[in-house]
């Protein structure tokens, strides 16, 4: 019987490698990959079954050919490396191509790990929440103090126009995700990111499709910590306990952050106008500064005191890292302003986790106070289209004037009783004396919200998806 699985043995860069095919390039960071490897000289191909904008567009940019759908005939001729993207299963038939051929393969985090951070001194960005904001604030406040950072983050950074960076500096900030890396290796990707330094934002459950409960989380966590360096350090939120408990397994230096009046880095006297926050940062009870970003909430300015606090560590300029901070231009999809009519401003967010939903829901409020908030959302993940969260959602809505919600597209091998209800969550945040609506598909949204909205409304759209481009649409038909 054939195996399934690819050669162990060949798990691994060849020493000669010019051709290089990547397995799912229509991923976020399958394509940054794929645009990074591009830029090194090497000649790029790649397969993916969801070929459309603007990933597509993207690719073809970079002058990268991509073939829909999946088959043996995309590894003819036979590549050098084929790079294999975590959405590849054992059974996909160009997989199974890729067993009888007899190629090297790695995954995409072994593939960063060998091309771009060997060499580098990497700050990996890890945590439940604020990855890609704190990543993207640390690679643009570091770039705007002359470091030239390299860079791959999950969203696309404003300053950058893309997700990722070679850069000609000494440091790579990596936004060090802890879901699985792929069919033949089930670790976090962090586990290959090889972290000189490393930011801790938080640690909750999340990923029920592949971690079955927090305990397994924290192991993954506690392992990331223990790959510092000792002559690395690990800044971590103490305002939450587990990432203080999981801290404390590091090998490494421990700068402490948060509000907590014993950490090393504490933020206070936190002021939010608009889309914009101003706050205080001391260290050892003396007065670092007051420090502005363009985006609001506590949650953002922690992810600010965090960037602040490894800067500091890595001896720049508290002028420099102000600087920065204060002229980062934001990610795509994080409480993003996709436009306003008619007085409605509409917004889109990439907050699916429950503690996600609560933070910028409340954030939008301190923004807005005045005015009514309108929160539309999709459950979109696989852990949000679970019941694992279905309670605490309830929650998570309290400072939104109307809530709409979305029914979840189902999950095939999921049984129903597992799954999701969104028209249960209606009825919690009834009970609850919230103004909830729901909706089984998108366009119904769309007339409810055409009709309901008023001038001076914030219309807050929240998924991990494209959400059926529920935002460009919305702001169609007002118009």
């Amino acid at each position: 019987m054939v195996s399934l699985f690819p050669d162990p043995t060949l798990n691994r860069v060849p020493e000669s490698c010019r051709h290089i095919h990547v397995m799912g390039i229509c991923g976020t960071g399958m394509a940054a990959l794929a645009g990074m490897l591009k830029e090194q000289g090497y000649q790029i191909t790649g397969s993916d079954e969801n070929v459309y904008p603007p990933m597509s567009d993207f690719l073809a940019d970079l002058d990268i050919k991509v073939m829909a759908g999946y088959g043996r005939e995309n590894l003819n001729p036979v590549p050098d490396l084929v790079v294999v993207g975590n959405v590849i299963r054992a059974v996909n038939s160009e997989a199974e191509a890729l067993v009888d051929l007899q190629v090297p393969y790695v995954s995409m985090p072994q593939a960063l790990g060998h091309f771009f951070l060997a060499g580098h001194l990497p700050l990996v960005v890890a945590g439940t929440h604020g990855k890609t904001t704190t990543s993207s604030l640390l690679a643009t406040a570091l770039h705007r103090a002359g470091a030239s950072p390299g860079f791959m983050i999950g969203g696309i950074v404003e300053a950058f126009g893309r997700n990722f960076r070679l850069g000609k500096g000494d440091y790579f900030v990596v936004e060090g995700d802890e879901y699985d890396t792929a069919f033949f290796n089930k670790v976090s990707k962090f586990l290959h990111y090889r972290p000189y330094c490393a930011l801790l934002t938080s640690i909750e459950f999340d990923h029920a499709d592949i971690f079955p409960d927090l305990a397994a989380i924290k192991t993954s966590f506690a392992e990331f910590v223990t790959l510092i360096p000792a002559e690395g350090v690990l800044v971590a939120c103490m305002d939450d306990p587990v990432v203080a408990e999981i801290a404390g397994r590091a090998n490494c230096p421990v700068l402490s952050y948060g509000c907590d009046t014993t950490c090393l880095y504490q933020l206070r006297d936190l002021q939010v106008r608009g889309l914009s926050s101003e706050f205080s940062v001391y260290k050892k009870g003396q007065k670092l500064g007051r420090f502005t970003l363009p985006l609001p909430g506590l949650h953002n300015g922690l992810n600010g005191t965090a960037v602040i606090a490894l800067m500091d560590h890595l001896g720049f300029s508290l002028e420099a890292v102000a600087h920065g901070l204060a002229t980062f231009e934001g990610v795509k999809r994080r409480q993003q302003i996709r436009g306003e009519i008619g007085g409605v401003t509409v917004i889109d967010d990439f907050a699916h986790h429950p503690t996600a939903v609560r933070e910028t829901v409340n954030a939008l409020r301190l923004a807005w106070p005045d005015r009514r908030l309108v929160t539309v959302f999709e459950p979109r993940t696989n852990s949000s289209r679970r019941s694992i969260f279905q309670d605490r959602y309830a929650e998570a809505f309290d400072a939104s004037d109307m809530i709409v919600v979305r029914e979840h597209v189902p999950l095939a091998d999921v049984p129903v009783s597992e799954q999701f209800s969104s028209a249960r969550l209606v009825q919690d945040l009834e009970l609850r004396g919230a103004n909830a609506h729901y909706f089984s598909d998108t366009e119904s949204i769309l007339d409810f919200l055409v009709d309901n909205v008023r001038p001076g409304d914030i219309v807050a759209i929240l998924s991990n998806g494209g959400f059926d481009n529920i935002h460009q649409r919305l702001l169609s038909r007002l118009e």
